[in-house]
């Protein structure tokens, strides 16, 4: 096929979430036809899994300017710019309606399986940038479909793949069998369903970020009103003076409290605190559960295990393709040493774009929280900013590509699950906020942070 046949095909965009409907928001902006496959039923599916949890940053943060464009002639309104959603607010009132705006520009119940080169396996070189993608689709139905792309854009998350709850980044030994107690999600217990699962219950949770902090805070309100209800916190490392966050300090209102509320559960004695753990194996005890670390060190026994150590991109479908990714984080190569959590804070991730965000193989683009690997925070206007850059490099606009139109607040980019069900409790305005429920989301493509912290 030639080029200019090739210009002529859809830039297909993997994921309904926030930065894939933001890419096909820009992609209208400049006249290209975006094709957007999602897996689920609706927009933000992902998104609505965390639906009871609230972020932390507020309305102002979390809806993209050329979305903004696309919903203004139906008379839609930026919800009060100071307030803070949940993951279900974010969905109906912003994601499910620009959905419906770009209407036949996705694809609903549409798996991606694999992207490649038409013609061209991993392998082969000659005429490879001239062929088109093609991008292998699996329908609800169970038929099969090749779709051919100029251009993909990877927006796809990382929410279907957790972190598992072995230290060494694979699943501990009983860890699968046990499935059936041990959930990879903060619960959402205004569910009967959920609440009866874990009242009166002995809980372990593993995790040390926000997302674990929720969880904490969750179990002791709910030990205030269930006897017996009791949660067990597993930290591989010890605590220290940053271990509940920045409390007070933190400039994210939203943040600080969680961090706050976690401590406060484990001071009251809704929680026990378990360091220098490390999960090897997961053992049966009758009905309950026992971790046991690799030491041979092994817990009181649990009734369930509630497992939040981050995420991490699925990579599967992309086998075909020439990818340039850190051996460390499995970011984009040019852009893992801005977010290398063992280097930066949340508050020190410098711009980057189209340039940070392209592999050997031109055409393809990991955005949003898939574009961080298994860097743990990230946040929405970041992905955002992503997918304005890429989209215009896409157009042929070079300048526009390379320039930085986005400024983050101080706190730089960090994430996480929010507690605050009255809103009006951090509606102070100041410090800028983390995005994005457990797995935040948003690419810094603004001046350096100076401050912050996850």
């Amino acid at each position: 096929m030639n080029a200019l046949a090739t210009d002529q095909l859809p830039v297909v965009v993997i994921g309904a979430g926030p930065v894939g409907l933001a890419a096909a928001a820009h992609l209208v902006e400049r006249g290209i036809q975006p094709l957007v496959l999602e897996a689920g039923p609706s927009a933000g599916t992902a998104v609505r899994d965390w639906a009871h949890v609230r972020l932390f940053s507020p309305w102002s943060e979390i809806t993209d300017p050329a979305a903004e464009k696309l919903l203004a002639p139906i008379g839609w309104t930026r919800p009060d710019g100071f307030a803070y959603p949940t993951g279900g607010d974010w969905a109906e009132r912003y994601l499910q309606p620009l959905a419906d705006i770009l209407d036949d520009k996705i694809r609903y119940g549409a798996t991606v399986v694999g992207v490649a080169r038409a013609g061209r396996d991993r392998t082969v070189d000659s005429g490879r940038d001239e062929q088109p993608f093609t991008v292998h689709i699996a329908s609800a139905d169970g038929s099969e479909e090749r779709i051919s792309a100029r251009a993909v854009i990877d927006a796809s998350g990382t929410w279907s793949t957790p972190g598992p709850m072995g230290a060494d980044g694979l699943p501990a030994l009983g860890e699968k069998p046990a499935a059936g107690r041990i959930s990879y999600r903060v619960p959402d217990l205004g569910d009967p369903a959920v609440r009866t699962r874990y009242a009166g219950k002995r809980t372990a949770v593993v995790g040390s970020g926000a997302s674990a902090f929720t969880a904490l805070a969750l179990l002791a309100d709910l030990a205030e009103h269930e006897p017996g209800t009791h949660a067990v916190w597993i930290l591989r490392r010890g605590i220290t003076g940053s271990t509940f966050g920045g409390g007070e300090a933190d400039q994210l209102p939203a943040r600080g409290a969680l961090g706050l509320r976690a401590k406060a559960a484990v001071e009251a004695g809704h929680a026990g605190t378990v360091t220098g753990f490390r999960t090897q194996a997961v053992e049966r005890d009758g009905d309950r559960l026992v971790l046991v670390d690799e030491d041979g060190r092994r817990l009181d026994p649990v009734d369930e295990v509630i497992v939040l150590t981050g995420f991490r991109p699925d990579l599967t479908f992309l086998s075909e393709i020439r990818l340039g990714l850190d051996e460390r984080l499995q970011a984009p190569t040019a852009l893992a040493p801005l977010i290398d959590p063992n280097v930066h804070s949340c508050g020190t991730v410098y711009p980057h774009g189209v340039n940070e965000l392209s592999h050997p193989e031109q055409g393809i683009y990991l955005v949003g929280m898939k574009s961080y690997g298994r860097a743990p925070t990230f946040l929405a206007l970041t992905g955002y900013e992503q997918v304005r850059s890429i989209t215009a490099a896409i157009a042929g606009d070079r300048e526009a590509a390379e320039r930085v139109e986005l400024t983050l607040p101080e706190t730089g980019v960090c994430g996480g699950a929010g507690l605050f069900d009255e809103p009006g409790a951090a509606q102070n305005g100041e410090g800028g906020g983390c995005c994005a429920a457990p797995a935040a989301l948003q690419t810094g493509v603004a001046a350096p942070a100076s401050s912050g912290g996850c």
